[in-house]
């Protein structure tokens, strides 16, 4: 995923530009502070404070010149034209955040409106057109069978909807293609650097990436 950003990044942006960057939902701020420590400028969209603390107390470790280059506003992502005036940031981030939201389009419209001229717009969403695999591939036949109905954000709508907020769709990846079924706690394999490598191939390659579990979608603003 930080590997597909950055080579977004280096692909439309000069060698070396410091980037005004926007994370919209940062978690705990690994993807944000990695920019920060990269030279650009990144401001965190954060409600949770329990998040919030967690990337304070990150950031306390950091070299004064990263604390400088890195701003923390407490709020919705929905909120974003409250806090910032449009056509703000170069980079615009909304890693998982969808899900959560009840009107994604209304969101999606909000970011969009952040961007300035060329600016890219990096979502990654679970993959609505897939919803029955994880649960297929664990042997739960009913939730397979109940996730066939299930109404979310796939590729096509996704792609629509980029297209109507004025970034459309540049490029697309499959997140989690093998890996999905693996559960969170367990132990990281021997064979980490292949099983990396297939991941990321299987990302960029048909029909892998349209299985995935999440895809990572990038539009830039005309």
């Amino acid at each position: 995923m930080a590997r597909q950003l950055e080579e977004q990044i280096v692909g439309r942006f000069p060698v070396g530009r410091r980037l005004r960057v926007l994370d919209v939902g940062m978690g705990r701020g690994a993807q944000a502070l990695r920019l920060a420590r990269a030279g650009h400028q990144v401001t965190g969209v954060e409600q949770d404070p329990v998040m919030i603390a967690a990337v304070r107390e990150e950031l306390a470790g950091e070299p004064e010149g990263i604390r400088e280059r890195m701003r923390i506003v407490e709020g919705d992502g929905r909120d974003t034209g409250v806090h910032f005036r449009p056509g703000s940031f170069d980079v615009v981030l909304c890693h998982g955040v969808l899900l959560q939201v009840e009107e994604p389009d209304a969101l999606l419209a909000g970011l969009g409106r952040m961007l300035a001229p060329g600016g890219l717009l990096s979502l990654l969403v679970r993959n609505g057109d897939a919803p029955a695999m994880r649960a297929g591939l664990s042997g739960d036949w009913a939730g397979a069978l109940e996730a066939f109905s299930t109404v979310s954000y796939g590729l096509k709508r996704l792609t629509s909807t980029l297209a109507g907020i004025g970034a459309p769709l540049h490029t697309w990846y499959g997140v989690r293609v093998f890996t999905d079924t693996a559960a969170d706690d367990a132990d990281l394999p021997g064979d980490l650097e292949a099983l990396l490598a297939a991941e990321e191939r299987a990302g960029r390659t048909d029909p892998y990436r349209g299985v995935a579990a999440l895809l990572h979608l990038c539009g830039v603003r005309g």
